[in-house]
């Protein structure tokens, strides 16, 4: 799939988790490039987070773009990729790299680093 691009949330949830339910819990890694630091991106992305009732991250990286790994139910993750991917976040989002997998666990809160 060519970069900047996403599959339909079922077919990704689908091809990471087998044919589970939209309860099932995931992590959602994502790495958003374009103009996401020093604009509110990581604040947005937190408060976003946790009104959708994720635990996870916003952490800016050495070359200008934002990692952000989220897990809770499929549903939710979905929905914070659809934002991420849209562009509908503070600054400029030229491109979503991401993957949809098994929740690890590990994580508490939805931080900011």
């Amino acid at each position: 799939m060519p970069a900047g691009e996403r599959e339909p949330a079922d077919t990704a949830r689908r091809a990471a988790m087998g044919q589970g339910g939209m309860d099932e819990l995931v992590r959602l890694t994502a790495t958003v490039f374009g103009l996401v630091q020093g604009v509110g991106f990581r604040d947005y992305v937190r408060t976003k987070g946790r009104r959708l009732g994720l635990v996870g991250s916003a952490t800016n990286r050495p070359d200008g773009g934002v990692d952000v790994v989220a897990e809770g139910p499929a549903e939710a993750c979905d929905t914070l990729l659809e934002l991420l991917v849209t562009g509908h976040t503070p600054g400029r989002t030229d491109r979503v790299e991401h993957v949809v997998g098994p929740a690890r666990g590990g994580l508490a809160g939805f931080v900011r680093r």
